[in-house]
């Protein structure tokens, strides 16, 4: 497919995906009152504050953008699958869909386990710093971004096991190339941390040891396709010998 075809299906993806994050956008505008309240559930009580006139419009507008992105996943995933698979080989298509299934589901995975479990770790420690001198006052908007990127990173964090089966079966990384870059991967994900969490360090480490745990997974999920394809590849070499006449390989 020449570059500008390749733009052109690139342009009708993304045109797809923000439609449907349209699309479920404006649906969860309608229940924005209680995303409200349920996105409240991390601070244990503490009250929000709004120093804008139109903040109030602003917040209700950022959690129903924020609820569509993260259900419109499925497609965004599925669009971006789509876009990869002519490069691949026909039995590799085949597993565009088990891999959008399971891109959703360990998306779900990472958002939930960040809204149920780090965010109130994280939050109350934050919180906590607060005396009879400081005392705290969170605006809605400041709360939104800091939930809405902590939960999307960990989301997105959570694809790196689905990554590194992609790459493991188009045969891009080896086991052993993981395995070796192990304190590489470690700095990179220290700066990945530092990146997508606040500048304390319970919240990078929260972030950062399920990522180092997933990427510990991936060199097995690694190990596990590279030893599938290549037992597939000595079998039909195999099959390949054996159609030749008095088991004689073709080299002359």
């Amino acid at each position: 497919m020449p570059f500008l075809e390749h733009l052109e299906e690139l342009r009708q993806r993304l045109l797809k995906s923000a439609v449907a994050v349209l699309i479920t956008t404006c649906a969860a505008f309608y229940f924005s009152d209680e995303l409200v309240r349920l996105m409240q559930f991390p601070l244990h009580g503490v009250p929000l504050y709004n120093t804008e006139v139109a903040g109030t419009f602003y917040a209700y507008l950022k959690i129903s953008i924020m609820t569509g992105i993260f259900a419109a996943i499925p497609i965004i995933f599925y669009q971006m699958w789509k876009f990869i698979s002519p490069g691949l080989y026909r039995r590799e298509k085949t597993a565009v869909l088990p891999l959008v299934t399971a891109s959703t589901a360990l998306f779900i995975v990472g958002a939930g386990f960040c809204y149920l479990a780090v965010l109130p770790l994280a939050t109350s420690y934050l919180l906590g710093f607060a005396d009879e001198q400081i005392t705290n006052l969170i605006t809605v908007s400041s709360y939104l971004n800091y939930i809405g990127l902590m939960m999307l990173a960990f989301g997105l964090a959570f694809q790196l096991p689905i990554l590194a089966y992609f790459l493991g079966k188009v045969g891009v990384v080896r086991a052993a190339t993981l395995s070796r870059a192990r304190r590489y991967a470690v700095v990179g994900i220290a700066i990945v941390a530092a990146i997508f969490t606040p500048p304390d360090v319970v919240s990078q480490l929260l972030l950062g040891v399920p990522m180092y745990l997933l990427y510990e997974i991936s060199i097995v999920v690694v190990y596990l396709v590279q030893r599938k394809r290549l037992r597939r590849e000595a079998e039909e070499e195999t099959a390949e010998t054996d159609r030749l006449p008095y088991g004689r390989t073709d080299d002359r």
